[in-house]
């Protein structure tokens, strides 16, 4: 005898079976950044704190452009979004302490390759671009004379 007959299909289970890949669109997230969630700065040095939350401002409204963005939104991480930003630009005044937390929120939000590839997320391809910019390619390589459609004398002519 050969063996047990095979089980059906819905029974069946891999127990090295991979889980799939969050698709996040290329183009990244639509519309306008959410709310700044979190309370002001301290106001410590009138100058610098006019430059950091002008710079949290910013950086807040690239990061919600971004792909990962959209499963942000999904997850509702507003306010480590927000924690992150405020990090990262202190961080970009010099603060080691806040650069060491932002690159751990950082590895979070899936803002490295390989935090994507943890968290199971991957950017997916635009195709739609990419059969347009296929068919300009080609478009540019026909001469004109190519390009002219050719009409039949005698259909013009009987019209």
């Amino acid at each position: 005898m050969p063996g047990p007959p095979p089980k059906p299909a819905g029974e069946r289970r891999r127990r090295n079976a991979t889980v799939a890949m969050t698709q996040l669109p290329a183009e990244g997230r639509q519309g306008p950044a959410p709310a700044w969630p979190l309370p002001g700065l301290p106001e410590d040095d009138e100058g610098l704190f006019a430059i950091l939350e002008g710079r949290e401002a910013e950086l807040w409204d690239e990061l919600w452009a971004t792909p990962q963005a959209v499963a942000w939104e999904r997850l509702r991480w507003l306010r480590t979004v927000a924690r992150y930003v405020r990090f990262e630009v202190r961080a970009e005044t010099g603060d080691l302490k806040a650069g060491a937390e932002a690159r751990l929120l950082e590895d979070r939000l899936g803002l490295s390759p390989q935090a994507m590839l943890r968290l199971r997320w991957e950017v997916s391809a635009d195709e739609v671009a990419e059969q347009r910019d296929e068919r300009t390619a080609q478009a540019g390589k026909k001469t004109a004379r190519q390009r002219l459609r050719v009409v039949d004398s005698d259909a013009v002519a009987g019209s």
